[in-house]
């Protein structure tokens, strides 16, 4: 066979296929992966708990020589079916990070800024405690206990209730705060700001018919990582996926449908949703409620009277309309957006409607 340029980069891609998929098939031809040699010949499995988030997986550590050198989501949990995230996996690496910080460190360099080395040198545990007790009782003797700064990062018993509850009120400093207002606390805020309820919360991805990703990666970040991976096959064939995100993420990659808007645009987004479900009346009307008369009064620019309208489950329809979404166009948030008006007005009334109302 001559071997053309054509021909090499044919052979080329079946190679790369055949590195990356158990099978698949490439121009007409099945090519099967080989099985890998991957499983330990001596050690054992040891169950544990990944603490990569608030999730708190059950995973399976294998252990060789008294080192781990794998980890697995627990076979038998029916939380992370038996997967777990990259985080999970890459426990070993952290756990034996030649760089991981063990002890406590002292900065004997006074000197600071970009570029400059801090000269740390490691100290014991007792050492830390009395600098830090002997820094605090010199802002308690100066009358300046609020320039006391407590920050803590994961949640638990002593770091939370006695430390981050007490101690800095006790000491006389309101500047307490945690990694969690950029973590777990403001993915409790929506729901805990809409429905009420200020704590975790998962979804039946199971039987959802359509998801949209506002946001967010669940497929890479946020907690129920690997459940929520174990569902993308049937979210894809069983319902319709959509992202708001301005990156192309996981997510994004996996929608059928992706609206990039400008950040800092969500806003004007959700308002012509909004504005297409009311407009078109496709709201859910034995939720919501409807018109007096049944006729359909939500024309865009133009007011409401609130007693035209009778609610039902909500508070507010005919004020939010009034003020904010008879304005808010597909047309007019696309420029603000920068995204297509026909994509948003296809999103609110094929998408979501189709899944939402029925």
């Amino acid at each position: 066979m001559k071997l053309t340029r054509r021909v090499f980069i044919e052979l080329a891609g079946s190679s790369a296929l055949m590195a990356s998929a158990p099978s698949l098939l490439a121009q007409g031809v099945t090519v099967k992966r080989l099985p890998l040699p991957c499983s330990p010949a001596q050690g054992r499995w040891i169950g544990s708990a990944c603490q990569g988030c608030t999730q708190y997986c059950a995973i399976e550590v294998f252990n060789q020589n008294g080192r781990a050198t794998r980890v697995r989501g627990n076979q038998h949990s029916q939380g992370n079916h038996g997967f777990c995230c990259p985080r999970g996996h890459l426990i070993p690496q952290e756990n034996y990070d030649p760089d991981r910080i063990k002890q406590p460190l002292k900065r004997t360099n006074p000197q600071k800024g970009r570029g400059i080395d801090p000269k740390w040198i490691p100290i014991t545990w007792d050492e830390a405690l009395d600098i830090v007790a002997d820094k605090m009782m010199e802002l308690r003797n100066a009358g300046e206990p609020e320039r006391l700064l407590y920050l803590k990062g994961r949640y638990g018993n002593t770091s939370h209730a006695l430390l981050y509850g007490t101690v800095a009120k006790l000491f006389g400093s309101p500047n307490n705060f945690s990694t969690s207002a950029l973590c777990a606390e403001t993915e409790k805020m929506g729901p805990g700001y809409t429905q009420g309820l200020f704590s975790y919360r998962d979804y039946d991805l199971g039987n959802s018919k359509c998801v949209v990703f506002w946001g967010t990666d669940p497929f890479a970040s946020n907690r129920q990582v690997p459940n929520v991976i174990s569902r993308l096959g049937s979210l894809q064939k069983n319902g319709t996926l959509i992202t708001v995100d301005p990156r192309l993420s996981t997510a994004a990659a996996k929608s059928k449908e992706w609206l990039p808007l400008l950040p800092g645009t969500d806003g004007a987004l959700a308002n012509a949703i909004a504005h297409v479900l009311l407009t078109e009346g496709l709201w859910n009307k034995e939720f919501v409620g409807d018109f007096v008369d049944s006729k359909n009064q939500f024309i865009a620019g133009k007011t409401v009277k609130p007693e035209a309208f009778k609610e039902n489950n909500t508070l507010g329809l005919v004020t939010y309309w009034n003020e904010e979404a008879k304005d808010w166009t597909p047309e007019k948030a696309g420029k603000e957006c920068r995204l297509d008006p026909e994509q948003i007005r296809r999103v609110a009334s094929s998408s979501i409607y189709k899944y939402i109302i029925n």
